[in-house]
């Protein structure tokens, strides 16, 4: 660990104002602390939830009475409360928060965002009294950015604190490398829940500005609805993510060893223990290690009896190295449209739990050679990024689903979705999406404004089977799913008649993420007003 990752010094009637950035991960919680004169951060010790200085599990306990009682972090662990009592306990929960789906793994009485948000304020509550917060700095994932974002938000609604930013994963994990602005990066996280890849060109170099996050509040007042904001973008060429990570990995180990066992948290974290003790590249391949859980219910002890060779044969077999060249594809094609290829990246940063794993390493290196690959400190990494961007801007991003509008198509007679934006592009918009619209029946009063979502296509899907997460192969069939709410119309007057063209509109995206409409009537040049239809990326 990084020598000047160091417990704060505690100074009687002294207040350090500075910045405080959490990470929340799947299975661990990164806390640390930046004061304002202070050269490097710190992991903050916040008792009695951490398990070490900065590292918090990601544990949250609490029952179902009138009256709750709640245990976070390390007090779960010390309580053995896992196992005990796990209808109350949420874990490995960081990956529903903002997703589209519900799991049937999520069997916890504790909804997702709910424990979220129960961990995230009692690390507010137990911030040392001599430490004053003027910034707070969060994490969000990838392939949850915007419902995360905006969950988020709610839940730091209350925090007394001037500035709140946010910042992508992958480019805080980037800055967390150390890599200089104005560097060209892949960036792969293989995290507890997921698989994300980044391909970023971090803003900066030849006296250009550095890259700073995204800022949603500004001197204690809101800016998530404001679109006045200076940008200096650090651009994300290309992006895709695949839920699955390395809790997967432990149900996969579990399960081999013991199919007909139920996966407790027990079993799981034994498994996990296993997985890493494997991953020490000082040991033998075909050398088997050992893992022993005592069953108190059957008085006995069982043991996990696992080599590399058997686990690397496991994970193949269980396609996580083809969910892995399935993202890979797709953060590259994204890429090669922006105009970025592989050969001229100058490094490649894998960061997370899964960079341990030497199969992971050995995988990385036959796809990117020659380009060096760094593997920083997975725990400091991505919040070390984090607190180097100083808030006040937004990065600039690619859409990961674009949308596409219904359009009425003369020529089939019928109703059709029309892509106004694709996957890959990047926003916001310099120019905007011009189509004409006609209209579909006659004496039509209004036209309807209708938006989908298409789903991520070229990914396998990961779906779980009695609790085993099975890769499934991707299905060339491009699923769109229409934004949900009442939908907006614009009125006709005079009305439209079957076939007339009515209709010249414009959409773009600003820097907020907002899909805006607006344009002109054609019979009468009467102009159509901005129209907000919703957040897009």
């Amino acid at each position: 660990m990084d020598q000047n990752l160091l417990e704060i010094e505690k100074t009687d009637g002294f207040k350090q104002l500075g910045t405080l950035a959490i990470d929340l991960g799947n299975s661990t919680t990164v806390v640390a602390f930046q004061g304002q004169s202070d050269d490097e951060p710190r992991l903050l010790d916040l008792p009695p939830i951490t398990r070490s200085k900065g590292e918090i599990p990601t544990l949250v306990w609490k029952n179902g009475q009138k009256m709750p009682y709640l245990l976070i972090g390390e007090q779960v662990n010390q309580l053995n409360l896992i196992d005990r009592d796990y209808k109350n306990v949420a874990s490995d929960f960081k990956r529903w928060i903002g997703a589209p789906h519900s799991s049937e793994l999520n069997t916890s009485n504790v909804l997702p965002e709910e424990a979220g948000k129960l961990l995230i304020h009692k690390i507010w509550e137990l911030i040392p009294p001599e430490i004053t917060i003027k910034r707070l700095v969060l994490t969000a994932p990838v392939e949850t950015y915007r419902n995360y974002r905006s969950w988020l938000n709610k839940v730091c609604a209350d925090f007394s604190v001037d500035e709140i930013a946010l910042v992508d994963e992958p480019t805080a994990a980037a800055m967390g490398a150390g890599l200089e602005p104005g560097t060209k990066l892949l960036v792969i996280d293989i995290g507890g829940s997921t698989i994300d890849m980044s391909l970023v060109a971090l803003e900066g170099g030849e006296g250009k500005a550095d890259p700073i996050a995204q800022l949603v509040r500004f001197e204690g007042e809101s800016l998530e609805d404001k679109g006045n904001q200076i940008l200096r973008c650090a651009k994300v060429l290309g992006k895709a993510g695949q839920r699955i990570g390395g809790r997967d990995l432990d149900r996969w180990i579990a399960n081999y060893l013991f199919p007909n066992a139920p996966l407790t948290e027990l079993l799981l974290n034994k498994s996990e223990k296993l997985k890493c003790r494997l991953s020490d590249f000082a040991i033998d391949p075909s050398t088997v290690l050992t893992e022993s859980i005592k069953m108190q219910e059957l008085s006995e002890t069982i043991d996990l009896k696992l080599s590399r060779i058997e686990l690397e044969k496991l994970l193949i077999e269980r396609g996580f190295l083809k969910c892995l060249n399935s993202v890979l594809e797709k953060t590259l094609a994204n890429g090669r449209a922006n105009g970025c290829e592989l050969k001229s990246l100058k490094n490649v940063v894998l960061v997370g739990g899964g960079a341990r794993i030497p199969l992971v390493r050995d995988w990385l290196k036959n796809q990117i050679n020659p380009i060096p690959l760094l593997t920083p400190p997975p725990i400091e990494a991505v919040v070390k990024g984090a607190l180097s961007l100083t808030p006040g801007v937004k990065i600039r991003d690619v859409l990961q689903r674009g949308a596409s509008l219904r359009c009425w198509d003369q020529k089939r007679n019928k109703h059709i979705w029309h892509p106004i934006f694709v996957a890959g592009q990047p926003w916001p918009t310099t120019k905007p999406f011009e189509i004409v619209l006609a209209s579909s029946k006659v004496n039509q009063t209004e036209l309807e404004i209708k938006i989908s979502e298409p789903e991520i296509e070229g990914i396998n899907e990961v779906i779980y089977v009695k609790g085993i997460p099975t890769v499934k192969s991707a299905s060339n069939e491009i699923k769109l799913t229409e934004w949900p709410g009442k939908s907006i119309s614009i009125d006709l007057n005079p009305p439209g008649q079957l076939g007339e063209d009515c209709l010249r509109l414009k959409f773009k995206i600003d820097n907020q993420a907002n899909l805006i409409v607006e344009g002109i009537d054609l019979r009468n040049n009467k102009e159509i007003e901005p129209i907000l239809l919703g957040k897009i990326n």
